[in-house]
């Protein structure tokens, strides 16, 4: 018998049976790593192009740059036909001022209430009633101090104190609930419908900072006869009321009388805004001059 033939490589021994015939194999060669030679001609290549990567890096800065001084420009080209549009005016009025007092003064004004202290919040409402009439009466007489914010800020200066009255008063248990419950109730729903106009009124684009912005005069609202009424009672009410606990008259037939004149108005006023076609008006385009 033929002994088996026995092959040894480099890395492994193994048996040839004795009927496989004998071939040489070839020495496996180990194979040379290429990465070094790789890296070498890679740098090689940055150095050789240094230059232009550097152009190419310059061209991409003036390209960005280029790009923010065209939306910049854009951007001012939009804000002047926006301004064009809109009008602007000067909201730092005397009769404005006034409002926005009459606003800040509402809440120390229920505090008192609250606490009781119903001969200085009686002196605190008669201020009110100053400014009320004051900033009236300065729009009317001087033009330059007639703006169409102001047709917004002074009934919404006499809303927040109103309901801050009812509201305090009606903790006080001085007046019924319900009647408070109803001007609150129609006093939201108003308030709505000024944010829907304003929104409505405002041409594009209508961005956050734009709406809020008050210079940008877009609508002016009209109150109606019966709302002008309304207000009136409701103020002669709660001064009225805010006065029984001073001169000892709490519960007198009269306020309950004021109660259900001051609902009556309510309503109707509510549904003056509704059934009106000329509570607000929508401010027209200036003309291309500037």
């Amino acid at each position: 018998m033929c002994r088996n033939k026995v092959i040894s490589q480099r890395y492994e021994t193994f048996v040839v049976p004795s009927h496989v015939p004998f071939i040489a194999l070839p020495r496996i060669k180990k194979k040379t790593s290429h990465k070094g030679a790789l890296s070498q001609d890679i740098k090689a290549y940055i150095e050789q192009n240094k230059e232009k990567f550097r152009e190419t890096e310059q061209k991409l800065k003036e390209k960005r740059h280029a790009i923010l001084e065209d939306f910049k420009e854009t951007r001012n080209k939009v804000k002047e036909k926006v301004e064009e549009i809109i009008e602007r005016e000067n909201v730092y009025t005397i009769p404005n001022l006034l409002c926005v007092a009459r606003i800040a003064m509402s809440p120390y004004l229920g505090m008192l209430i609250v606490q009781s202290q119903f001969d200085f919040a009686l002196g605190l409402l008669g201020i009110a009633a100053v400014t009320d009439l004051l900033d009236g009466w300065i729009a009317r007489t001087w033009e330059s101090q007639s703006s169409n914010l102001g047709s917004f800020l002074d009934p919404m200066a006499d809303k927040v104190l109103i309901a801050t009255l009812f509201l305090t008063l009606t903790y006080a248990d001085l007046i019924p609930i319900v009647l408070t419950g109803m001007i609150i109730a129609r006093d939201v729903i108003l308030v709505t419908a000024g944010f829907v106009i304003r929104y409505r009124s405002l041409p594009p684009p209508k961005t956050l900072s734009r709406y809020f912005d008050v210079t940008h005069a877009t609508a002016q609202l009209a109150p109606t006869f019966i709302s002008k009424v309304n207000t009136g009672i409701q103020l002669i009410l709660v001064g009225s009321t805010l006065a029984a606990p001073v001169f000892h008259y709490v519960g007198h037939p009269v306020l309950e009388y004021l109660w259900y004149i001051t609902g009556v108005t309510t309503i109707a006023a509510g549904l003056s805004y509704i059934l009106s076609r000329d509570t607000y008006k929508i401010l027209a385009k200036r003309s291309g001059k500037k």
